[in-house]
């Protein structure tokens, strides 16, 4: 193989990968808004750094009730706050207040997460109630629990919190089709070009989401004040996230790999509840026409999502049509 051709595999190889961590947003006014009538009437409204409604709407202001407790939804790659609207109106629908994280893609995964540590503090210092939910789907899961850890300097320190932490097809292993990026027969074979340009995708993150890189080797050890970590890993082997007018897939809905899921530095933590399940990427979040059904009966089973009163089952499955058109 001559070098051109290494090259060219390289960068195809891991744009298409970074290309698929997630669905990126249509332009649709439905998304500015969430029908906030089951949640407790709020008594803040507040701007967080970071922080903001699960919508589309441009002005950051936070409306909650400091009495009860709040969901942080943490976004992948190519993704943004409105790519939870849907899921945030469900928990609203269940009486549970949802906001969403937000940060540039490119940055650093250490400066992400530590924009985290500080938004969940200032947000912790304004709250009576400080019971707190992180749920990260892919890159986000990473985020959220760097954020979570002791050895951070810039840590957080709340001692009065109480954290739960989700994660959703996260790569704790690192992305093994960036991996090129960290090794050195890619950078002599490809003359010196495989470093700028994983830098020119992927931006300041591009050797932490390698697996040699200390981010993914040295994952820390959780804060005390998080109680659990659910850590939800799907199996996206045969699944299809676009189907043609005949029913065949025209675009798989798989990402990362069970392997690139599982991490024995991770997976050993005393807190850690593993739970496997088949269904796509963007599936198991929610896509645009594929409700996440498979998360909402997992978040219910395990209390994370409040469970569906049985004469309000018909209006949730409604709830359902409407917001994801299936």
């Amino acid at each position: 193989m001559n070098s051109k051709t290494y090259k060219i595999i390289i960068l195809v190889t891991v744009v298409a990968t970074l290309i698929g961590c997630a669905t990126r947003i249509p332009s649709d006014p439905s998304l500015a808004s969430i029908d906030n009538s089951n949640l407790p009437s709020p008594n803040l409204s507040v701007k967080i750094p970071g922080l903001s409604p699960c919508t589309t709407i441009p002005d950051p202001t936070i409306f909650l009730n400091s009495n009860s407790p709040v969901n942080i939804i943490v976004h992948g790659c190519f993704g943004s706050a409105a790519r939870f609207r849907s899921l945030a109106q469900v928990f609203a629908f269940h009486g549970q207040q949802t906001i969403c994280f937000n940060y540039n893609d490119r940055d650093s995964l250490m400066k992400s997460s530590g924009e985290l540590a500080d938004a969940l503090s200032s947000l912790n210092s304004i709250m009576e109630n400080h019971q707190f939910t992180v749920i990260g789907h892919s890159q986000g899961g990473l985020i959220s629990r760097k954020a979570l850890i002791k050895e951070r300097e810039d840590k957080f320190l709340a001692e009065d919190a109480a954290l739960r932490l989700v994660t959703i097809s996260t790569p704790y292993a690192g992305i093994a089709a960036a991996d090129h990026c960290a090794s050195s027969t890619a950078q002599f074979l490809s003359l010196g070009l495989v470093i700028p340009i994983c830098k020119l995708i992927s931006g300041a993150k591009w050797y932490e989401i390698t697996n040699p890189s200390p981010f993914i080797q040295e994952p820390g050890n959780l804060l005390d004040q998080v109680y659990s970590h659910i850590k939800i890993v799907t199996n996206e082997t045969g699944t299809c996230r676009k189907y043609d007018e005949n029913d065949i897939c025209i675009e798989d809905d798989y990402v990362f790999s069970v392997n690139e899921q599982y991490f024995e530095a991770v997976d050993s933590a005393s807190r850690i509840e593993n739970i496997e399940i088949s269904a796509g990427h963007a599936e198991i979040v929610g896509d645009y026409r594929v409700p996440p059904k498979k998360l909402i009966k997992l978040l219910q089973l395990k209390g994370i999502m409040y469970s569906t009163a049985p004469a309000q089952r018909d209006k949730l499955s409604a709830l359902l049509s409407l917001l994801y058109e299936y």
